[in-house]
């Protein structure tokens, strides 16, 4: 078995070492093949952008022996050299904008060199200019900018701070438009959109390619690609389990595909999380845990997102328009980000359904906002959970609501949201991390009930804040709440709850026949 290349980004250190590599080059081939090309590709993190970019890198120094073995060495290429300008905005903690002019003047002075040109500019964008003129006389020019708005993603909660890096680097890509007649291939890759009107508004002629359907496997990893080209870790794995090949395949899947970012919803694996997954061989939050989104998670509370819309929500194409700095909207930057996926699109109505991609990537964001709600401790949510759900099965309702106030004990007073919607939210979260089927203000004929969970039996459960339980049961049986959930073959269980003091107060049960 080859090795994985855990961490290994420089395509030239895989093939020379032996790593296993999942062949792209005929998807890559296909944006290298033309005369000229200019375009933008935005992902998630962890999604093998830098190694593209290491890959273009050596295409496009013609070095043709490393690709030997691979789709492109016998497609109809010519090979040819030609002078690149890559530039990496994740190597660089820029504290000020002149620490950002000052990185790339430096990286700039260090191309020329390799080059053997000396520039005369010191301004970051002059220098820029000199560059790609001085490049042009010796072949047309390739420019790969790697990460183009990490510094202004690292800054986002500065927004000063982000508003003069999105300007310098205005004026740094207004450069390539002005020296189109030297270039002849740019990729900019990195994970947000932001608007033509801000990072990119001198480059008008970028072709944005990452919702084209014929590029979106481009990076990523297919099913099809996963049973060939881990076939021999699949095996191992599956020894180990005890299970058989296509039940762990099936539990793979449920685990981490379903990253999909065009109309055609081809879905794809994370590759950091897989190449963990076979490595360790054992299922955990890998690529979550990498990177934990903690700005979007305030972002998502502040703004009082109602958390249902994350699993399912139906949106126009306007929805993966770029933003700005100054006006962050959470649905592009959720699927953006990778934390929502397009699981469905509607081609009449235009019209794409989001959702979580995967149980990775659902239950780490459901345990992460379970504890920024709740106030308990991340790696004590999943346990007091489960603790909820099996007294829920065990009918030890006692045990349940003791439970249950453990999520609502460390709620602050001082709440700028309305409570009582605060309090649904948190208890949604809980059994949504469990898997549970958790509905939340449920629309019937006759009203809407507070809760419903679906398991063995069906739990029904009416709030009042401040007010008697019976009369939170009186209002689930006088309105009929429950009828719609009595041809299930399920046993229906009713629950008037009171919330007194910030808590779960008295409670009701009562299980209709």
């Amino acid at each position: 078995m080859k090795n994985l290349p855990i961490g290994i980004q420089t395509f030239r250190d895989i093939v020379q070492n032996d790593y296993l590599y999942v062949d792209k080059t005929e998807k890559i081939f296909d944006l290298v093949k033309n005369p000229k090309g200019v375009y933008f590709l935005a992902r998630p993190r962890r999604f093998g952008k830098s190694l593209l970019i290491s890959i273009l890198n050596e295409i496009f120094e013609g070095n043709k022996n490393l690709f030997k073995g691979l789709w492109i060495y016998e497609a109809d290429y010519t090979w040819e050299k030609y002078p690149v300008v890559r530039i990496d905005f994740s190597k660089k903690k820029a504290e000020n904008k002149d620490g950002l002019k000052a990185f790339i003047l430096n990286q700039l002075k260090n191309i020329g060199n390799k080059y053997g040109i000396s520039l005369d500019h010191d301004q970051y964008d002059e220098a820029f200019d000199e560059l790609l003129i001085k490049l042009g006389e010796i072949n047309k020019v390739v420019v790969l900018i790697d990460e183009y708005d990490k510094l202004i993603i690292d800054n986002i909660e500065n927004k000063n701070l982000a508003v003069e890096f999105r300007e310098i680097l205005k004026g740094f890509y207004t450069i390539i438009k002005a020296c189109d007649e030297h270039i002849r291939f740019i990729l900019l890759t990195g994970v947000s959109k932001f608007s033509k009107a801000g990072v990119f508004s001198g480059l008008n002629n970028l072709e944005d390619i990452s919702m084209d359907a014929r590029h979106s496997s481009l990076l990523g990893i297919t099913r099809q690609e996963m049973e060939s080209c881990f076939k021999e870790y699949i095996e191992l794995f599956a020894k180990s389990e005890v299970i058989k090949k296509s039940e762990l395949i099936k539990k793979i899947i449920f685990w981490y595909n379903g990253f999909c970012f065009s109309g055609s919803c081809e879905k794809v694996f994370n590759p950091f999380s897989a190449l963990l997954l076979f490595q360790k061989l054992n299922f955990g939050n890998y690529w979550f845990e990498s990177a934990t989104p903690s700005f979007l998670i305030k972002l998502i509370k502040k703004k009082n997102f109602d958390l249902k819309r994350l699993d399912g929500v139906k949106v126009s194409e306007s929805a993966f328009s770029s933003y700005e700095i100054e006006n962050l909207k959470i649905m592009p930057i959720l699927f953006q980000t990778g934390y929502l996926t397009i699981t469905g699109y509607n081609k009449e109505r235009m019209e794409y359904t989001l959702a979580y991609p995967n149980f990775e990537v659902k239950n780490s964001m459901t345990e992460c906002l379970a504890e920024v709600y709740s106030f308990v401790e991340r790696e004590l949510v999943h346990g007091y959970a489960w603790k909820l759900i099996d007294a829920l099965r065990d009918h030890d309702y006692e045990l349940f609501f003791d439970t249950l106030r453990v999520f609502f004990a460390n709620i602050p007073y001082d709440l700028h949201i309305e409570r009582e919607k605060y309090y649904q939210t948190v208890f949604y979260l809980i059994f949504s991390l469990i898997g549970l089927k958790v509905e939340a203000e449920v629309r019937t004929n006759k009203g809407r009930i507070d809760a419903v969970i679906m398991d063995k039996d069906v739990h029904v459960f009416e709030f009042k804040f401040e007010k008697d339980k019976d009369k939170a049961l009186s209002q689930i049986k006088g309105k009929r709440y429950f009828e719609k959930y009595q041809n299930a073959g399920k046993d229906v269980y009713l629950f008037g709850v009171e919330f007194k003091d910030r808590n779960v107060g008295e409670w009701v049960v009562e299980k209709i026949n």
